[in-house]
């Protein structure tokens, strides 16, 4: 079984779409769109079932995968932007508000050191909500 990388990207048009970045990487290409990520991902797993059952109606070998999904920084922000605030990320990432908000509407983009940096503050706060305990 493959494992592979889906990448997860918000159009100006607001609808989101679910990619493969290296297409050589199975005998196949998968696409999914969609008004949310949730929406995306539901069609990119029925694109999956789709190609699988293909394969099979022509006799020939499917190759399994395994799809993990990754959002694009700016795709991230506005995606959780009513989760998240640019404020309350601000707090986490120690990146200025105003940049986060020009990073989410195009008009700056991360450089991968602080794409970098963001992922880490997210996953130390994730770790952290994980292990609380409430009374």
């Amino acid at each position: 079984m493959e494992s592979v990388k889906v990448f997860i990207e918000r159009a100006k048009d607001g609808t989101y779409s679910a990619y493969m970045e290296d297409v050589m990487q199975l005998p196949y290409g998968l696409n999914g769109v969609g008004n949310s990520v949730q929406e995306a991902i539901a069609d990119w797993d029925k694109c999956y079932e789709e190609m699988k059952d293909f394969f099979v109606s022509k006799g020939e070998t499917f190759t399994e995968a395994q799809f993990s999904f990754a959002y694009d920084v700016p795709s991230f922000l506005l995606y959780y932007a009513g989760k998240l605030t640019y404020a309350g990320l601000s707090k986490l990432t120690g990146i200025s508000a105003a940049q986060l908000s020009q990073y989410a509407n195009g008009y700056r983009n991360p450089s991968p050191k602080t794409t970098a940096k963001i992922q880490s503050a997210l996953h130390d706060f994730g770790n952290e909500l994980s292990q609380l305990q409430l009374v």
